[in-house]
């Protein structure tokens, strides 16, 4: 009873915070996507280009992701988070200075450096709080900001660069969103400090009984499920950590895809179909499969909580993604093409959740920390390569549909490695069984 009264004052207390600080993180990676519409004109920036700047975010990312998780397990996530949320929001901010492509790339790269290790630091820090049979509902529920970040955000970004002209003295809209969006982050930094506690036995709001019966449980969980803590080398050269990473790196690579391109495919309608849309209505049409998407996400991760399922939730995700953006290339109408979208967004995010309880099943500890730091760093990779090939393939067909495929290649391959985990959950089933 102690340890369900201290997972549900857990939830209410963390999940909720965890989950703004997430959707300021993300918002402030891709807002980029609705800047696109009028800065890559302000400052001549071609296709590829900006798919190139939009993705080297990924490079710092991908050097710093590891250490950066690795630190957090040993200062604690309350300090390294902290850390974490005020340079990003520094450097989210500075991007309003930018003058053209260099100073562009820079800053991206930067980015991503000062963001590395902040997502799978709150996937490990999760584990710290939350038994496993709930893990991927409390997941769902932290990475409702990912969706949320475009639900909301994206009617916020494209209004503050509507009216931003002129605002604090910036000459362009888009220059105003990116100062204003990154403010909050440096503010929300500094109140990690006070309202994050590192562990169950840190936090004043459980009572001593529940501080114990949950410690308690999540630690008899891993020694039955997982067994002996891994060093930081063995989690690195894991097979399965490695074929995981190839999972995520299709899964992400859509997600980042339509949030790097999606405004600008949805403003491609205008010669496609005749239409005509502004700078806001795109955005409230760009958030249209994210809260779809959400509502999905967190009902497929409920499900594989009462099954017990994994691997299968998650290729099934995937193909469902892969084949829906394959038919949206051949849609008629602009809302038989967002159906296919919104479709794809709905297999890329029920995926994400469910797949994190896959390393979960085998690291801990240090091993945890390194391992999904890997995975995260390699899949996130999917985020300069994504852009960039659909920005360059863009720039040299006039169209997105190759970059469409390319999407559709990768989420299916993902669907594909997902199942050989799925054959040994059902090995180890049988095991357990006897």
């Amino acid at each position: 009873m102690s340890t369900a009264q201290a997972v549900r004052k857990a939830m209410i207390r963390l999940v909720p915070f965890l989950g703004l600080l997430y959707l300021l993180n993300y918002l402030d990676r891709v807002n980029v996507g609705f800047a696109a519409l009028t800065m890559n004109v302000d400052l001549g920036i071609s296709s590829a280009a900006y798919g190139l700047g939009a993705g080297l975010f990924f490079v710092g990312y991908f050097f710093f992701e590891v250490p950066s998780n690795v630190i957090l397990h040993k200062v604690g996530a309350r300090v390294w988070i902290a850390r974490i949320m005020v340079t990003w929001g520094i450097v989210a901010s500075a991007t309003a200075f930018i003058q053209g492509e260099v100073s562009f790339y820079i800053v991206r790269v930067l980015l991503g450096i000062a963001e590395a290790g902040f997502f799978p630091g709150i996937i490990l820090y999760l584990t710290y709080w939350f038994p496993r049979k709930v893990r991927a509902k409390i997941v769902a529920l932290f990475f409702l900001a990912v969706p949320l970040s475009s639900v909301i955000g994206s009617p916020i970004s494209a209004l503050l660069i509507k009216h931003g002209d002129g605002a604090l003295g910036f000459d362009a809209g888009w220059r105003f969103m990116f100062f204003a969006e990154g403010v909050p982050s440096i503010l929300l930094g500094f109140a990690v400090l006070f309202l994050l506690p590192n562990r169950p036995k840190n936090a004043k709001w459980l009572t001593p009984d529940q501080r114990t019966a949950l410690q308690s449980t999540l630690d008899s969980e891993d020694t039955r499920e997982v067994g002996h803590e891994v060093s930081t080398r063995s989690a690195l050269t894991d097979p399965r950590v490695i074929a995981l990473s190839a999972v995520y790196f299709g899964i992400i690579f859509g997600l980042y895809v339509l949030a790097f391109f999606l405004p600008q495919v949805i403003k491609g309608f205008e010669q496609q179909f005749q239409t005509k849309y502004s700078i806001v209505e795109i955005g409230l049409i760009t958030a249209v499969p994210y809260a779809i998407a959400a509502v999905a996400m967190v009902l497929w991760a409920r499900h594989s909580d009462r099954t017990g399922e994994r691997a299968g939730h998650v290729a099934i995700a995937a193909f469902v993604g892969a084949v829906s953006i394959a038919a949206a290339l051949y849609m008629g109408s602009p809302l038989l093409v967002m159906a296919a979208v919104t479709l794809c967004a709905v297999g890329v995010f029920t995926a994400v959740p469910v797949f994190w309880q896959l390393p979960n099943a085998f690291l801990t500890g240090v091993g945890a920390a390194a391992g999904i730091g890997l995975i995260n760093s390699f899949g996130n990779l999917s985020g300069f390569v994504g852009p960039y090939l659909v920005g360059w393939l863009q720039g040299l067909t006039g169209s997105f549909r190759p970059g469409m495929w390319a999407v559709a290649f990768f989420m299916g391959l993902a669907g594909v490695i997902a199942l050989f985990f799925r054959r040994k959950e059902k090995a180890k089933e049988k095991v357990a069984v006897k």
